[in-house]
C-alpha cells in the first residue's frame, strides 16, 4: 500500500516510535494523520508542526478506543491505516507481579488491538480496503528475561495479528505486526535496568525510533505481515525454531552470565 493521500491514525504518538510514525507519514504524503495519546498536550506538540489532527486516547479502555476512530473518521473519512502503536512496559518479575498488574499490561498491549480491529474491521471489509499495523515487540517472538507481563502480552499481540492476517488476509485487509528490538525510548530506560534484561536487549543494538518509522514504511508498501527493524531477530527466530532447547539453553547462559557480572 502507499501512503500517499491515506488517512492514518496513530496511537501512543506524542513520543517514541508512535512520533517518529507521525511525523513520517506526513513526509510521506499521508492524507491526514491523526496523532492519539493520552498525554494530549504532547499529541498537539506533535500534531501542529505536520498538520495532524490530536486526540486523547486511553488504550487500555474500549471506549476510548472506539470514540478514537469514531472521531478520526468523523473528521477526516475512512480509516484507512491504523497503527495501533501505544504498548505499556509493565513491571519487571515474573508470576509474583501482581494481578492488576498484569491486567493493566494485558488492556494496553493485547486488548488496545482487538479493540481496534472490532472496531475497523466492519468498514474496512466493506470497502475491501484497509490496513492494521501493530506494534508488539521482539520479546513477542523471542522473549523478554526481565518482564514476564511485557513478553507474555506482546507474545499475545504477535499471535492476535496474525490471527487477523490469516482470517481477514482475502477480505481485503492487510495486516502489518511490528517487532523492534531495543529502541531509544522512555520505555528502554526501565528494561535496562535489570542486568540481564539489558544483556538481551543491547545485543541486537540500538536503534532510534526514525530507523523504526523507516522500516515500517517500507514494510507497508510491501504488505509484509512481519516488519523487523532489527535485522538480527530474524537469526534468532530462526534459531529457536530450528533447535528450541538449545535456545534456550543458550538464553539461560546469558541471564546466568549478566547476573553474575551484575
Amino acid at each position: 500500500m502507499e501512503i500517499s493521500g491515506r488517512h492514518a491514525v496513530v496511537t501512543g504518538a506524542a513520543s517514541g516510535i508512535g512520533r517518529a510514525l507521525a511525523q513520517r507519514l506526513a513526509e510521506e504524503g499521508a492524507g491526514a494523520v491523526v496523532v492519539a495519546d493520552r498525554d494530549i498536550e504532547g499529541a498537539r506538540a506533535v500534531a501542529e508542526p505536520i498538520g495532524g489532527l490530536a486526540l486523547e486516547l486511553d488504550a487500555g479502555r474500549e471506549d476510548s478506543v472506539r470514540a478514537l476512530v469514531a472521531e478520526a473518521t468523523e473528521a477526516n473519512g475512512p480509516i484507512d491505516i491504523f497503527f495501533s502503536n501505544a504498548g505499556a512496559p509493565g513491571p519487571m518479575g515474573g508470576p509474583e507481579v501482581p494481578d492488576d498488574d498484569w491486567d493493566e499490561t494485558w488492556r494496553v498491549n493485547v486488548m488496545a488491538h482487538v479493540w481496534a480491529a472490532r472496531a475497523l474491521l466492519p468498514d474496512m471489509i466493506e470497502r475491501r480496503d484497509g490496513y492494521l499495523v501493530n506494534t508488539a515487540s521482539a520479546a513477542g517472538i523471542l522473549t523478554q528475561v526481565s518482564a514476564a507481563p511485557y513478553s507474555v502480552t506482546k507474545h499475545a499481540a504477535v499471535a492476535l495479528a496474525e490471527w487477523l492476517a490469516v482470517t481477514h488476509g482475502d477480505d481485503g485487509v492487510k495486516v502489518s505486526c511490528v517487532c523492534p528490538q531495543a529502541v531509544r525510548t522512555p520505555m528502554l530506560d526501565l528494561a535496562m535496568e535489570e542486568p540481564a534484561g539489558a544483556a538481551t536487549l543491547s545485543a541486537g543494538g540500538l536503534i532510534d525510533p526514525e530507523d523504526v518509522a523507516a522500516a515500517v514504511v517500507e514494510g507497508i508498501r510491501e504488505e509484509r505481515f512481519l516488519i523487523l527493524p532489527h535485522e538480527v531477530v530474524a537469526r534468532h527466530m530462526a534459531h529457536k525454531a530450528g533447535d528450541p532447547q538449545r535456545w534456550i539453553a543458550g538464553m539461560r547462559r546469558i541471564v546466568r552470565e549478566a547476573r553474575q557480572t551484575a
